[in-house]
């Protein structure tokens, strides 16, 4: 069974997985251009007119994405949902100009992601917002259920702050499940520096219930169009 945290292993001649990763690359190399527009769009000093005018600019770059777009409940077919890569995840898709991205690896018992919070995240000055660092812990605390065969949706999270997030410092977001009753399971999480992986400036406690066939299928009807 594939690993939820990695990308399906692919024949190196199989033309459908080379589109697939021409694709996904393509994708990833304009988000990683899109994010370092928006840390340059945040820390920027530039006089009116030079804003105005890199407006006009990016208005029209815009205006070349063509085509059609898809719709809010469409799954992008560069995703793998449930349970595997998402291009465009705010937190996790290196195609997301919104995105750290955080990069998430398993460990024993759980899932630990990497990430480094630009200015883009900014809270108060110099440290991260607290909602990013919810988001942060609400999506990897979903991939530590996923990991353990028990994909959910997240129905309760609980948060403690112990201290400020600092950005651009390497940080551990941790996550592992805990105990799990019918459909419902539990899940406890971290955020701590890399630098002092002891000390936990962010805990969370969650509860994700696995959606019924019946639910699941309502909620995401483009399920039934997916292999």
């Amino acid at each position: 069974m594939t690993s939820p945290l990695t990308t399906p292993s692919t024949t190196p001649h199989d033309p459908e997985a080379q589109d697939l990763d021409h694709q996904r690359d393509a994708i990833a190399a304009l988000g990683y251009e899109l994010r370092l527009l928006v840390d340059a769009t945040v820390r920027t000093t530039a006089s009116p007119e030079t804003l105005h005018h890199l407006a006009d600019g990016v208005r029209a770059l815009t205006g070349q994405l063509t085509g059609p777009r898809r719709q809010p409940s469409d799954i992008p077919e560069v995703d793998e949902f449930p349970g595997g890569v998402r291009m465009y995840s705010p937190v996790t898709g290196t195609g997301s100009p919104l995105a750290p991205p955080m990069r998430v690896t398993p460990v024993n018992g759980g899932v630990v992601g990497r990430v480094v919070l630009g200015i883009a995240h900014e809270g108060p000055p110099g440290y991260g917002h607290g909602g990013f660092s919810a988001m942060l812990l609400d999506e990897l605390m979903g991939w530590a259920c996923t990991a353990a065969g028990r994909p959910g949706m997240t129905i309760s999270l609980q948060m403690r702050y112990r201290g400020p997030v600092p950005l651009q410092t390497s940080l551990l977001v941790s996550a592992r499940v805990t105990g799990s009753d019918g459909r419902r399971t539990f899940v406890k999480g971290t955020i701590t520096t890399e630098g002092a992986p002891s000390t936990i400036l962010v805990e969370a406690e969650g509860i994700f219930v696995v959606p019924d066939p019946e639910a699941a299928r309502s909620l995401f009807p483009a399920l039934g169009d997916t292999k």
